[in-house]
């Protein structure tokens, strides 16, 4: 494979990576929107739960079921970390990195080839 066939192989990879990248863009924004409004959620309910002075008097699950928002916030925020919200958030933002890694690749393949001439 010459030179210039790596070149628009590298291009080419380039290219669908950035398309890779763009099109996660919107899915990883609704997640995170999820992430932080569930989060929000069980921030104020675990304010309420703790602020509350029956709290500290009664046990901890009938504490739970006084206060379901809590509860239920609670459940659905560890549900998401145990379906890998996480990974859809984070892994997304690591693609940039990618690009720059792929682009210096490519950098270096050329001026190896040009080198070489």
């Amino acid at each position: 494979m010459n030179s210039l066939e790596q070149a628009e192989d590298l291009k080419a990879f380039e290219r669908r990576l950035t398309e890779y990248v763009s099109c996660l863009q919107s899915a990883t924004g609704r997640w995170r929107m999820i992430l932080i409004v569930v989060s929000v959620c069980t921030a104020t309910g675990a304010w309420n739960w703790l602020i509350d002075p029956e709290t500290q008097k009664v046990s901890f699950f009938t504490s739970l079921w006084n206060h379901p928002f809590f509860t239920i916030s609670c459940i659905t925020l560890i549900g998401l970390f145990f379906a890998g919200i996480h990974k859809r958030v984070v892994a997304p933002s690591m693609y940039p990195f990618i690009i720059l890694f792929a682009t210096a690749i490519k950098i270096f393949c050329l001026a190896n080839c040009f080198c070489k001439s």
